[in-house]
């Protein structure tokens, strides 16, 4: 069965409500707006109504993106820029995002999983459960500098 090919008018009130819903960045839409079968020059038209009405904002995509995985997933910086640039996330956006990440919450984030994966650790030296967990923050996007900075911290507490 062919999928039918659909219109801006068909397509209008479905991509408002899809980006209504959460945050889309515009490579999202892109994809949604494809599925739909649509021609590149319809694609485009829509994208410009969305962008200019508002319901598309890449700078607000990308400063809720960081919230949400540095509060949500425990995410660091690393992972966020990574995955804000595979999704053609400006240079200036991506910037604007990490202001968005409050240090403290940040320091002490890396603090707590780093304590809490150190501590399930069992049966290992010292060495191999520092390097485990400096690995595992390195896995998460935290900076290898700062991992170890928190991993030299919470070994040294009695």
């Amino acid at each position: 069965m062919q999928q039918q090919r659909h219109t801006i008018g068909m397509v209008r009130p479905k991509i408002e409500k899809y980006c209504s819903y959460q945050e889309r960045c515009q490579q999202e839409v892109v994809l949604k707006l494809k599925s739909y079968l649509m021609s590149e020059d319809d694609i485009n038209q829509v994208l410009y109504e969305l962008v200019k009405k508002n319901f598309i904002n890449e700078e607000r995509f990308a400063q809720a993106y960081a919230r949400g995985k540095s509060r949500q997933k425990k995410w660091g910086k690393t992972k966020i820029v990574f995955e804000l640039k595979k999704r053609k996330i400006s240079e200036y956006c991506i910037k604007k995002a990490l202001q968005e990440i409050d240090e403290d919450d940040y320091e002490s984030a890396t603090i707590t999983l780093a304590e809490k994966y150190f501590g399930k650790l069992k049966d290992h030296l010292m060495v191999t459960k520092k390097r485990k967990t400096i690995t595992y923050l390195i896995g998460k996007g935290y900076d290898y500098e700062l991992s170890k900075k928190i991993v030299e911290t919470i070994t040294i507490k009695p």
